[in-house]
C-alpha cells in the first residue's frame, strides 16, 4: 500500500487507467447520449489517457514529480479527444498544479482533486449538471478536507465517484429518458478507480454502469452539425477573445490549457468560422479535426467521378490550373482560403478528390475541409504541396482512369520530385537564414530556405535557376508574377536554353502577387 503518489505510481496509474478505459470503451460508447449521441465518449477517453501514458514513457526513469506531472498533463492536453477527453485533460492539469510540488500524500491528493474540479468546471463555457463535472465536484467535496492516509483518500474518491455516477440520471433528463448514466462520468469513475487500485493494490469493485435502453438516440433537430477541435498556440488574451466568439457560434464549448498551448472543442454549424475565429483572435490553430455530427437532413454531394482541387494565389494562376482540369479555389497572397470555399470545391470535384493546397499555410485548412468531406462519404486525399509548381507537377501526372490510391501515389511522387524556388524583392526588413534583408534587396529562395541575396532581380533569378537544376533535371516551369519586370522569365528561359539545352522549359504568365518569378524543377 502506497504512502505517497510518487512518479512511478503516477506512471502505473496512467497506464492502468488507459487500459481499463480501453476494455470498457464499447460499454461507455453505448452510454453516450449527451451532449450529442455520437457514441464515441469511451473511445475518446481511452485515447486521451493513452496519450498521457505514452507521454510519460518518453521521460527518463528517474524523472521527478514536477516533470512527471507536467508531462502527464501535457500529454493529455495534446491528445485530448472529444468533449469529455478535453475536460479530463484539464482535470489532470489541476492535479498536476498541486502534486508537482507536493509530497503526494492523502491531503495533497485531496487538494489536487479540488483543484481538478475547479479547473475542469472553469474550462466549460456553459456547465451542465449530471455530467462528469458533477461527479468530479462531488469527489472534490468528499475528499477536500480529509486528513487520512493516501489509500483512504483515494478509496473515498473512487467510492464517491460511483455514488455520484448513479445520481447523474436524476440530474439530467436525457439520461433518465434513455436509462443510462453519463458516459463521461462513467469514464472518470474508471480513472479514479484505477488510481485507488494503484494506491491500495486491491481495489477491485467495478463501477455500477447500467446498460443503456438503446445504443444511441437520434440527433436532435437544430443541434450544431460539426464537432471542431484543434490545438491553439495563443496567449491568454487571445483565448478570451476566442471564447466569446465561439460561444456565440455554437455550444459544448470547452477550452483548456495554458502557457501558450490550448485545446479547443466546440460544436458548430459553420466549421470554417470556428477555425477562422482562432486566426482572428491572433492564435495559430493546428492539429485541426472536424467531425460531421448530423446524420440526416444535410445536403450530400452527388456520387461518382474523380477530381482535383487546386488552391491558387491570383486569377491568372487559377486559370493555369483550370486549363489543366482542376477545380480552383482562389486565395489572396499571404492568406488562406476559407474552409467553406475548400469544402464547396471538394464537393464539386467528385466522389474521389485530390486536394493540392500549394502553400504551407493552407494545408491545415485543407486538412480540415477534407475531414468534413470524409464524414459526408467522400474519399479525399490532401497532398503536401508547398508551392504552385509542385501542384502543377502533380496535376500533370493525374490519371482519373487508374485506381485512386495509385493516382495519389503518382501525384505525390511527382510533387516530391519537384524542387521549388522563387525570387522576391524585399519590401521591409526581414531576418532570414541568409541574414538581415533590407528593403529593396533581392532574395532567392530554394525549397523554402533563403539561398541567395542580390541586388539585381534578373541576375538573382538566373543564379537561383542554376542552383536548382541538376544532371537529372528534365523540366523547368517558370511562373511569372503580376509585378515582374518585362522579360524576366524570358531571360531565365534563354539562359537555360544556352546552358542546359537538354532541359525542357515551360513558361506561364501566372500573374501571382508578391513573387516576380516562381521556379519549379522536375
Amino acid at each position: 500500500m502506497l504512502q505517497v503518489l510518487d512518479p512511478p505510481a503516477v506512471r502505473r496509474w496512467s497506464w492502468l487507467a488507459a487500459e481499463t478505459l480501453g476494455r470498457a470503451r464499447e460499454e461507455i460508447d453505448a452510454l453516450n447520449v449527451f451532449p450529442v449521441p455520437d457514441g464515441d465518449t469511451g473511445t475518446n477517453l481511452h485515447l486521451t489517457m493513452l496519450s498521457a501514458a505514452e507521454a510519460l514513457d518518453g521521460l527518463p526513469g528517474d524523472a521527478d514529480a514536477d516533470a512527471t506531472w507536467r508531462t502527464l498533463a501535457q500529454g493529455a492536453l495534446i491528445g485530448a479527444r472529444g468533449n469529455s477527453g478535453v475536460i479530463v485533460s484539464q482535470a489532470l492539469r489541476g492535479l498536476a498544479d498541486v502534486l508537482k510540488t507536493a509530497e503526494g500524500g492523502g491531503a495533497d491528493l485531496g487538494r489536487g482533486l479540488a483543484r481538478a474540479a475547479e479547473l475542469a468546471r472553469g474550462a466549460v463555457e456553459r456547465p451542465v449538471e449530471g455530467t462528469l463535472l458533477s461527479v468530479l465536484g462531488a469527489v472534490a467535496a468528499a475528499v477536500r478536507d480529509l486528513s487520512g492516509d493516501l489509500a483512504a483518500v483515494a478509496g473515498r474518491a473512487a467510492q464517491e465517484a460511483r455514488a455520484a455516477l448513479r445520481r447523474t440520471p436524476e440530474q439530467l433528463e436525457v439520461l433518465a429518458r434513455n436509462g443510462v448514466v453519463d458516459a463521461g462520468a462513467a469514464g472518470l469513475t474508471l480513472i479514479l478507480e484505477s488510481l485507488a487500485a494503484v494506491v491500495t493494490g486491491s481495489y477491485a469493485e467495478r463501477p455500477d454502469v447500467p446498460a443503456p435502453v438503446r445504443r444511441v438516440v437520434p440527433q436532435p433537430e437544430g443541434h450544431p452539425g460539426y464537432e471542431v477541435m484543434y490545438l491553439l498556440d495563443a496567449g491568454d488574451e487571445a483565448v478570451e477573445t476566442l471564447r466569446a466568439e465561439l460561444d456565440a457560434l455554437g455550444d459544448s464549448l470547452v477550452v483548456v490549457g495554458g502557457d501558450g498551448l490550448w485545446n479547443v472543442h466546440v460544436h458548430v454549424d459553420d466549421a470554417g468560422a470556428a477555425i477562422e475565429a482562432a486566426l482572428r483572435a491572433g492564435g495559430r490553430p493546428h492539429r485541426i479535426k472536424v467531425t460531421y455530427l448530423t446524420r440526416s437532413g444535410r445536403t450530400r454531394p452527388a456520387a461518382g467521378g474523380r477530381g482535383v482541387v487546386a488552391v491558387a494565389a491570383g486569377p491568372a494562376l487559377g486559370e493555369v490550373f483550370e486549363r489543366s482540369g482542376a477545380v480552383v479555389v482562389r486565395r489572396e497572397p499571404g492568406a488562406s482560403p476559407s474552409l467553406a470555399a475548400l469544402l464547396a470545391a471538394i464537393r464539386e470535384a467528385g466522389a474521389e478528390v485530390v486536394v493540392l493546397p500549394n502553400d504551407s499555410g493552407t494545408r491545415e485548412v485543407a486538412a480540415a475541409a477534407a475531414e468534413v468531406a470524409r464524414e459526408e462519404g467522400l474519399v479525399v486525399s490532401v497532398l503536401p504541396t508547398r508551392a504552385s509548381v509542385q501542384g502543377l507537377a502533380a496535376l500533370a501526372v493525374h490519371d482519373p482512369l487508374r485506381r485512386f490510391d495509385d493516382d495519389v501515389v503518382a501525384m505525390t511522387e511527382a510533387a516530391a520530385h519537384t524542387r521549388h524556388g522563387h525570387v522576391w524583392v524585399a519590401d521591409r526588413e526581414v531576418m532570414t537564414s541568409a541574414g538581415l534583408i533590407r528593403p529593396g534587396t533581392v532574395l532567392g529562395v530554394i525549397d523554402g530556405d533563403a539561398a541567395l541575396v542580390g541586388a539585381d532581380l534578373v541576375e538573382t533569378a538566373l543564379r537561383v535557376a542554376g542552383r536548382m537544376v541538376s544532371s537529372s533535371s528534365e523540366l523547368v516551369t517558370l511562373l511569372e508574377g503580376a509585378d515582374a519586370p518585362a522579360g524576366l522569365a524570358q531571360a531565365v528561359q534563354d539562359h537555360l536554353a544556352a546552358t542546359r539545352p537538354d532541359i525542357e522549359v515551360v513558361r506561364y504568365g501566372a500573374g501571382q502577387g508578391g513573387y516576380p518569378l516562381l521556379i519549379g524543377v522536375e
